[in-house]
């Protein structure tokens, strides 16, 4: 191939990359619109017909067989030949509300209308130097306006529980080969309705936990999931809040799971300097989060974190700005654990207590 062909074909690759990209949000816009309107949850491993899904909710027959199609293109469908049928994908299996590592939440989160709207302060916070977008749209940080909003809520609650199954796996992969002989009790600190903890007792009977969370997240006992997962016996739920001192309970080993990179480096050190105060000597702490990796490699985290820009006070970390701050509250950093799984984009980092 000639140094022309070589720059042409170059330069077509490198445009329909960049095409790619600007038109990305039509793809999780669509992607948004199915979730919505029930398509997953109405589409069966069967082919079923445009008339028959678009009966079912109610929807234009016409514009329906449209979005049915684009979402084919996608890979979320199945458009059969000449028939205007469409069965689910094992891709679109992971929008049904029953699957169990649904990402049903996570899109109706991310896309939504509130996450939607945020994005466009991107360029006047990185001008003005204001990591405030919530605020600036909507006149409340992010859950300020969680708790005042209870659509809002109810979608936010959907999507960390989305989140939750396959960071679970991320974080017991990672935890594989940890001795946890000498750990007999865990406190999960934001730990939810009790996913992480709740697999982390299945995978260690000797071990006891508490998830410490706040009142209105663990109120409604049908949603708490030890007694689903059978360690309700060694999990106990107790709402409390991380930033205030003397709430955080007695365990010989702490873990959070994506809570630091919700907060600001100040804020960060107020919580592990709380639960410094109320761990005993040689305590553990584990903090699970997307670790930035170093100059010029491809990571999620590094796209992560202009979400958090946009989302809250935090940001992604890469592994010295972890140990600085548990540094800067008392802890010590022992080491990184890294998930084996393909997909895995969790680290967890250790610290000790001297």
């Amino acid at each position: 191939m000639s140094l022309t062909a070589q720059y042409l074909f170059m330069s077509d690759t490198n445009y329909e990359k960049t095409l790619d990209i600007i038109f990305g949000r039509w793809k999780s816009q669509i992607l948004y619109a199915g979730v919505t309107l029930g398509i997953f949850d109405c589409a069966s491993s069967y082919a079923k017909s445009t008339a028959d899904i678009a009966g079912e909710l109610d929807l234009d027959d016409v514009l329906a067989y449209r979005l049915l199609r684009a979402l084919s293109s996608l890979g979320f469908l199945k458009e059969h030949p000449d028939r205007r049928e469409f069965s689910i994908t094992p891709q679109g299996e992971l929008l049904r509300k029953d699957n169990p590592q649904t990402l049903r939440g996570v899109t109706l989160l991310e896309e939504g209308p509130e996450h939607y709207a945020i994005w466009k302060h991107l360029p006047a916070m990185i001008k003005e130097g204001k990591q405030n977008a919530f605020m600036r749209e909507f006149g409340y940080k992010i859950f300020e306006y969680r708790d005042r909003n209870p659509a809002y809520g109810e979608v936010f609650n959907q999507a960390m529980s989305s989140y939750s199954s396959i960071q679970t796996n991320w974080v017991l992969d990672a935890l594989d080969k940890y001795d946890f002989s000498n750990i007999h009790d865990i406190c999960d600190i934001g730990g939810g309705i009790g996913h992480l903890l709740g697999n982390l007792l299945i995978k260690y009977p000797h071990v006891s936990g508490t998830v410490l969370e706040l009142k209105a997240v663990i109120s409604n006992k049908k949603q708490l999931l030890a007694s689903k997962l059978g360690v309700s016996e060694r999990c106990s739920y107790i709402d409390g809040d991380m930033f205030t001192n003397g709430e955080i309970p007695f365990a010989d080993a702490y873990i959070m799971k994506m809570i630091l990179h919700d907060w600001s480096d100040e804020e960060c050190v107020s919580i592990l300097s709380n639960v410094y105060r109320s761990s005993p000597k040689h305590a553990r702490l584990f903090i699970a989060e997307h670790v930035v990796p170093g100059p010029g490699e491809i990571h999620f985290s590094k796209l992560f974190d202009i979400h958090m820009m946009c989302v809250a006070s935090g940001k992604e970390r890469n592994i010295d700005e972890y140990s600085s701050l548990l540094q800067q509250s008392g802890w010590k950093y022992i080491q990184t654990l890294h998930s084996h799984q393909q997909s895995g984009l969790i680290d967890v980092i250790e610290g000790c207590k001297l």
